[in-house]
């Protein structure tokens, strides 16, 4: 049964990483927001979508926001996507029968969730949404009462949406 939803609490995740690491939502939270990426290495969206989430790790990562990858794959290609995109905050794998996703009721890739400090989902998108990151962006900054760096570049062909 799904348990995500934009107001309730966040269900819990506890995976490991593509580096042999345990995580835990509840000792992420402690530190900050966690936003959290579920997705596939072949989905074009998301290879689409990581470097931007990237950008925001780049930004955010240092001042107690931790973005997680949540991928539906094996931690070698896991960790091949991660290489070939750019990707240096965590992957985590949910091996089937993939229990978190279930959770998070995840039916597209990539689905992103922004769980605040206190486990509450505070903003849910599916696929590629501008205005979503732009949002999840707003809110980190809000957060350390900073404005937000731009996340995209001048010239850089952004689209408005693009489906999962």
């Amino acid at each position: 049964m799904p348990q995500a939803a934009v107001g309730v609490s966040a269900p819990t995740i506890e995976l490991k990483g593509t580096d042999g690491a345990s995580y835990a939502l509840n000792q992420a939270l402690a530190r900050g927001p966690v936003l959290a990426a579920f997705f596939k290495v072949s989905c074009p969206t998301c290879q689409f979508t990581f470097p931007f989430l990237e950008r925001l790790h780049a930004q955010w990562g240092n001042n107690g926001v931790t973005v997680w990858g949540i991928s539906q794959d094996d931690a070698r290609d896991t960790r091949a996507f991660a290489s070939k995109f750019g990707i240096t905050f965590p992957l985590l794998v949910d091996d089937p029968p993939y229990r978190v996703c279930r959770q998070y009721d995840v039916k597209f890739t990539p689905t992103l969730f922004l769980i605040g400090a206190d486990g509450q989902i505070e903003l849910a998108s599916e696929g590629f949404a501008k205005r979503d990151l732009l949002e999840i962006q707003r809110r980190l900054a809000n957060r350390l009462g900073v404005e937000p760096p731009p996340l995209f570049r001048p010239g850089e062909r952004v689209p408005e949406f693009k489906p999962g």
